[in-house]
């Protein structure tokens, strides 16, 4: 892997035979909160499929998630006409990670990550054409619904897949996990794996890991973590999980949603073993302009899903492009 230091250098991105990064994007490096070095990428149509851009597309992955698991989903805006902007959140891709364990999912606070998302926005604000349209996954999804909630209003819709609003604990009681989290804090274990456990990343499987039915695509980013394993994330800390359980619990007041004035629609998948599906459609029932659609055959990444069932997240993300531009939604 190519490494550049200098914040003018360009940001690399990476890729792969079948997997490589969409014509037309740039990969740069901005500085987040406490001048934490992130990368970013813009992206912008050709000219042979749209005079000039209907808008952009802000795209913020999931946990664990680089900008490389996304080139296909920001291969379909580019063709739609709009430019792209997507990022990496502190802590993973190649946005500096926050433990000298590269591979130790970690998180401190969640205002950090919302002011490194503020910065994001007004670093490239001269450059993304209007309007702006939010596109967020899981952990993503979830801090950019905080954003709109904190009184972003640069935006003209947002399209939220599976939003981390609250975790699954498997057979533990959410008030147990709390407890334990509580414990771990206090006791100086906020840096280290939950129950001690790395999840290897590269041991996983498709049979037994995979969040998406879709296999071959599954394969397409196993291939993508092996060229490249600066990418790779393993399990998430006791840190990480305090910050995912504060994110749900304040995103999820009623007050904050009711705060929100853009349109909000939140895409769940119906076969979701990651997070409950159910906060999603309580808190799209009281966004003033919310709506809430189900994939009931989906596991949690809707987007990486097989063609038939991602199609629902597209169609969706059609209706909000339109609503955004006054256009016809697209066929």
């Amino acid at each position: 892997m190519t490494r550049v230091d200098a914040d003018t250098a360009q940001a690399p991105l990476m890729g792969v035979p079948g997997a490589t990064p969409p014509p037309g994007g740039v990969g740069e490096w901005f500085r987040g909160a406490g001048g934490l070095r992130l990368r970013a990428a813009l992206w912008t149509p050709s000219t042979g499929v749209v005079a000039q851009p209907l808008g952009t597309v802000v795209l913020s992955p999931g946990r664990t998630e680089p900008i490389e698991k996304y080139y296909e989903l920001i291969g379909n805006f580019l063709a739609r006409g709009w430019s792209v902007l997507a990022h990496d959140w502190r802590g993973q891709g190649l946005s500096a990670r926050l433990l000298p364990d590269r591979l130790k999912g970690h998180a401190r606070a969640a205002e950090e990550f919302l002011d490194d998302y503020a910065r994001l926005l007004d670093a490239f604000e001269a450059r993304a054409p209007k309007p702006w349209l939010m596109v967020g996954h899981s952990m993503g999804a979830a801090l950019n619904l905080m954003t709109l909630e904190s009184g972003e209003k640069r935006f003209s819709g947002a399209v939220l897949s599976s939003p981390m609003l609250r975790i699954k604990t498997g057979k533990r009681s959410m008030w147990s996990v709390k407890l334990a989290v509580r414990w771990n804090l206090r006791n100086g274990h906020g840096g280290e794996y939950i129950l001690g456990d790395p999840d290897d990343p590269f041991d996983h499987t498709f049979e037994e890991d995979a969040l998406t039915s879709d296999q071959p695509r599954y394969e397409q980013w196993r291939q993508q973590l092996y060229a490249c394993p600066h990418l790779a994330i393993g399990g998430p800390t006791w840190g990480w999980l305090s910050f995912a359980l504060d994110v749900g619990e304040r995103a999820l007041k009623p007050r904050a949603l009711k705060s929100v004035k853009t349109p909000v629609v939140i895409v769940e998948a119906g076969d979701d073993r990651i997070v409950w599906k159910q906060t999603g459609k309580w808190a799209a029932q009281r966004l003033p302009r919310g709506r809430y659609v189900e994939s009931p055959e989906s596991k949690h990444e809707i987007i990486m899903e097989r063609d038939e069932l991602r199609a629902l997240f597209l169609e969706e993300f059609d209706v909000m492009a339109a609503l955004a531009t006054d256009a016809p939604a697209s066929a």
